[in-house]
């Protein structure tokens, strides 16, 4: 007969599983409606002290959360946002400011966060702020963080994160959640459709 407690255990990380993902949909699946409340977004940055109340009245934040150790989803976020800017027309081009906010401040200095978006385009932005700032923006953007401890390797940690791009104007409303995704299709759709207002 199985033993009761391996049964218990089982039962327990089942549980964990079901409500992780509860709350993973909650931040990157769920229907536009169910948009968190976003608001300003004041933080210094790559090209020196930024906020969403910067943008002109036709310019649109392409907002992301990321991390410069990340090793797959945050630089292939990125890489959708070039991909997606490239495919708009020159004028569109000018009314999206590409920003990544950093979820690893200890980390991600301004100079750091610099040199890794220079990669993608000289007109990404890189913004950090300290633990209260960022636990401020985060909680109003509906972002999820967990530091998770690597000992075993070189960088010590790594940072699991819910990884929606927002389109945000310049009053902090949040228009759009675009979900993750390794293709530009869904980014280049939702920006069409804001330009296009």
């Amino acid at each position: 007969m199985a033993n009761p407690k391996l049964w218990l255990g089982v039962g327990v990380v089942a549980a964990l599983v079901v409500a992780s993902g509860v709350v993973f949909y909650k931040a990157t699946l769920a229907p536009q409606s169910d948009l968190p409340p976003g608001g300003e977004i004041a933080l210094p940055s790559t090209q020196g002290d930024f906020s969403l109340s910067q943008l002109a009245d036709d310019q649109i934040a392409l907002l992301s959360f990321g991390f410069t150790y990340c090793p797959d989803v945050c630089p292939m976020t990125q890489s959708v946002k070039r991909q997606a800017l490239a495919e708009l027309s020159a004028s569109q081009r000018e009314q999206v400011v590409p920003v990544m906010v950093t979820v690893d401040p200890q980390r991600d200095t301004l100079e750091r966060l610099e040199e890794y978006l220079a990669f993608f385009g000289e007109d990404f932005i890189g913004a950090r702020g300290n633990e209260a700032e960022l636990d401020d923006v985060t909680s109003r953007y509906g972002v999820i963080t967990r530091r998770v401890e690597t000992p075993e390797s070189a960088i010590e940690y790594t940072i699991d994160h819910s990884s929606s791009l927002y389109l945000v104007d310049r009053d902090g409303d949040i228009l759009q959640r675009v979900l993750y995704s390794p293709t530009s299709q869904g980014l280049t759709a939702a920006l069409s459709q804001e330009l296009s207002r």
